[in-house]
């Protein structure tokens, strides 16, 4: 079944937040998007300093823990495309990474 605090619809529900507050223009947007983008191709984007989860409030940091929850319950990789959110992962590059995409 798809319930419970990792559970796939919880994690959707998390990633349209985040990227919803990744949108926005704070410090708390930047942290966001570092975590959004770290996940997204942490390679090319740059990676997630843990540290950063001190710097959102307890509710922004819970979204990151449900979709890390998500993620460590599945072998394999998961990436937002499993959510049909390429075009904003895309998107959210634009914005907070100073290079072209695909």
């Amino acid at each position: 079944m798809d319930r419970g605090p990792f559970s796939k619809t919880a994690a959707r529900n998390a990633l349209d937040r985040l990227i919803e507050i990744a949108r926005s223009d704070t410090g708390q947007a930047r942290r966001v998007a570092n975590f959004l983008l770290a996940w997204w191709n942490g390679e090319d984007c740059g990676h997630f300093p843990i540290a950063d989860l001190f710097g959102v409030d307890p509710t922004i940091a819970t979204h990151i823990t449900t979709i890390v929850g998500f993620l460590g319950q599945h072998e394999g990789a998961i990436y937002p495309d499993a959510f049909d959110r390429k075009a904003e992962m895309i998107e959210l590059v634009h914005r907070w990474r100073d290079f072209e995409t695909d």
